[in-house]
């Protein structure tokens, strides 16, 4: 059984990439295991690993469901994060994306839930 979900964020650069991620989580990173790679906690057994991989950097995607979403959205902008415009999905879902500097796609997600 698995212990742990980790999501890999492929970047160009670790430098500038954790100082991006550190304004989107609005936090530094929890760890640091290797110069290529900085990680942060975001759930009680999942991560989020941004690491240098110059040949997939921004070709990753992950989502975060997150309790407010407009808060969510208003507090990233106010750390220079800006998600896109809040778009419904289905069954009370509701989206906003953003996109790192290389590329990879990061949505949250309001209205979320186990089961629809």
């Amino acid at each position: 059984m698995f212990t742990h979900v980790m999501a890999v964020v492929a970047v160009r650069e670790i430098d500038s990439a954790s100082d991006w991620y550190e304004r989107l989580f609005d936090r530094p990173a929890d760890n640091n295991p290797m110069p290529s790679l900085v990680e942060w906690q975001v759930a009680l057994t999942a991560w989020v690993q941004v690491t240098v991989d110059p040949d997939r950097a921004g070709s990753s995607q992950f989502n975060v469901a997150v309790d407010d979403l407009e808060s969510f959205v208003d507090d990233a902008r106010s750390r220079g994060i800006v998600f896109g415009n809040i778009v419904e999905a289905n069954k009370g879902v509701r989206l906003s994306t953003v996109t790192d500097p290389d590329g990879n796609s990061i949505t949250a997600i309001g209205g979320f839930r186990e089961h629809y």
